[in-house]
């Protein structure tokens, strides 16, 4: 029997040349591209933010690495990260051997980076349009919710503070109306207890304890106005902090005022269950995220225009084409956008199911009634007419002012077909909204046409598969960082990394094409590449 020979495994090997870290690096792996580009990024307003003197400091490019290598490798810990800095070949290469703690990467990523990340990102975009993988002229829009990092528990009811809050204030307006009619004091006109501040409070109640200093009053009736003073008006105050930070929300976390309790798809207890957390919007094109932003809205409808302008501030330019899926039709988006000259491909609710044959062909639909323009006037199946009685106005959430016109007919009794026309126990009242009706029409041709089903059909795997690629690939459901900022960075940090990682693979799959090319002897140019080509390659 032949011999085995075994290689020698001896931990305690000394090289005479020992091989550097450049060495062990490949020359395509995904770590050479984020030093390659951040190496290329402008940090001078990032510099800003150091102050000279004292002891070195670690460069600010070489922390953006780590952290941007982090986020792309899913580790979000900044223990992990300090952990990888010591043990992970990729890391210690862009770090040059160097090992800040933890500490120190987690004050950068929430101190230096605060006011200076959103302006690295747009290089990083604007590194890809130049390179051609963006061209910024068209933008998938689509937002996800993501959980804050602070306490879910500990939450804040806009509903339960005011009703609090006016039951608070209608007890207390009783209190100190007895001891004004005990004190015979002059009673003051005022408004409704619920109208009153806690200010106008205290200063109603040291009115009365200073007619109180010189006057006998009952114990129990003194003893109710220094409870107020004491206890009243400090919870009113409290009230009034409360509604102060939600502003416009319907509720907050303790642990992050600026988290906003939101309904996630990630519901565990499938009780649907609400969570603090933040509204992410993105634009994407080619799968590249060209735009970000973070908001305390539950909803998308409304976060449309805001993030359309943060588009043009942040590249100096809108995009001329919108795609978007029906969250965002409205009427007011619909009139930005079309004064604005971008074609909107963006959906709205009842789009799809006005397309089946079974909605198209019930006449009794209030929007397949015949409308006489001139006479402002519809036409029933039954020959039934519905005047016009009434202008209303209808003020969304935002403060955007619709007028709907109200519709009812003249003679509903009787109808043999009344019981397939509508329920109402009077004639059929029907509110219509002409202006949105109009959007709904031109919105209706171009998703129809030829380039709306192209775009319609290329949505799903744009900004979903990107959101799929970061929340289930990336495992980045729950943020570290608190306050709306903290959220900014931390998925400034996920987008740069995904962008990143998406040229990384896009360069390597173009290094693949042009050498099939050399061996198959294709036309390849421009970067692009037909189906046929693609399809013969992969033959």
């Amino acid at each position: 029997m032949a011999k085995i020979a075994f290689k020698s495994d001896n931990h305690g090997q000394f090289q005479l040349l020992p091989p550097s870290l450049d060495e062990l690096i490949p020359s395509t792996h995904v770590v050479r591209v984020v030093s390659s580009i951040i190496d290329r990024l402008d940090l001078s307003g990032l510099l800003t933010s150091y102050k000279g003197g004292g002891n070195s400091c670690f460069h600010p490019r070489m922390m953006l690495k780590i952290l941007v290598y982090a986020y792309l490798n899913n580790i979000y810990s900044s223990r992990k990260i300090e952990r990888q800095l010591s043990e992970n070949i990729p890391f210690m290469w862009l770090s040059g051997w160097l090992q800040p703690d933890f500490r120190t990467i987690n004050y950068f990523r929430g101190k230096r980076l605060k006011d200076h990340f959103d302006a690295l990102f747009t290089q990083v975009v604007e590194l890809l349009h130049s390179e051609g993988f963006v061209s910024l002229e068209v933008q998938y829009i689509d937002g996800t919710k993501i959980e804050s990092a602070s306490n879910k528990y500990r939450f804040v009811w806009r509903g339960s503070v005011e009703k609090y809050d006016a039951r608070l204030k209608d007890k207390t307006h009783r209190i100190l109306r007895q001891a004004e009619e005990a004190l015979k004091m002059e009673r003051e006109e005022c408004d409704t207890p619920e109208k009153l501040s806690a200010e106008d409070f205290q200063q109603r109640t040291e009115r009365i304890k200073e007619r109180m200093a010189t006057r006998e009053v009952p114990k129990k009736v003194k003893k109710a106005v220094e409870k107020v003073e004491k206890e009243s008006v400090s919870k009113m105050k409290e009230y009034e902090r409360h509604l102060g930070i939600m502003g416009e929300r319907n509720s907050y976390s303790k642990t992050d005022s600026d988290a906003t309790f939101m309904r996630m798809k990630e519901d565990a207890m499938l009780n649907g269950q609400l969570k603090p957390g933040y509204n992410i919007q993105i634009a994407t094109e080619n799968q590249f995220i060209t735009n970000y932003a973070v908001y305390q809205r539950p909803t998308d409808t409304l976060t449309l225009i805001p993030f359309m302008e943060s588009f043009e501030k942040r590249h100096a330019k809108q995009s001329g084409i919108i795609v978007a899926d029906a969250g965002y039709g409205s009427e007011q988006n619909y009139e930005y956008l079309f004064t604005k000259g971008i074609i909107p491909y963006v959906k709205y609710n009842m789009f799809h199911k006005e397309q089946k044959k079974k909605n198209k062909t019930n006449a009794f639909l209030s929007q397949n009634l015949f409308y006489n323009p001139q006479g402002n006037y519809y036409v029933c199946p039954m020959g039934q007419l519905l005047h016009f009685i009434r202008q209303e106005k209808q003020v969304s959430d935002a403060g955007y002012v619709s007028q709907i016109s109200v519709y009812r007919a003249t003679r509903c009794k009787g109808c043999p077909v009344r019981n397939r026309c509508h329920k109402a126990k009077g004639e059929r009242v029907i509110k219509v909204n002409h202006t949105l009706n109009a959007y709904k029409e031109k919105i209706r041709t171009l998703l129809n046409s030829e380039e709306g089903i192209y775009h319609r059909g290329k949505r799903p795997v744009e900004p979903e598969a990107v959101f799929g690629d970061i929340k289930e690939g990336g495992k980045f459901r729950r943020l570290r960082l608190k306050g709306i900022t903290g959220a900014g960075i931390e998925f400034g940090l996920k987008a740069m990394a995904h962008n990143l990682k998406k040229m990384a693979a896009t360069s390597a799959l173009h290094y693949w094409l042009i050498t099939l090319s050399k061996i198959y002897r294709l036309n390849i140019s421009n970067n692009r590449y037909t189906k046929d080509q693609l399809g013969d390659m992969a033959a």
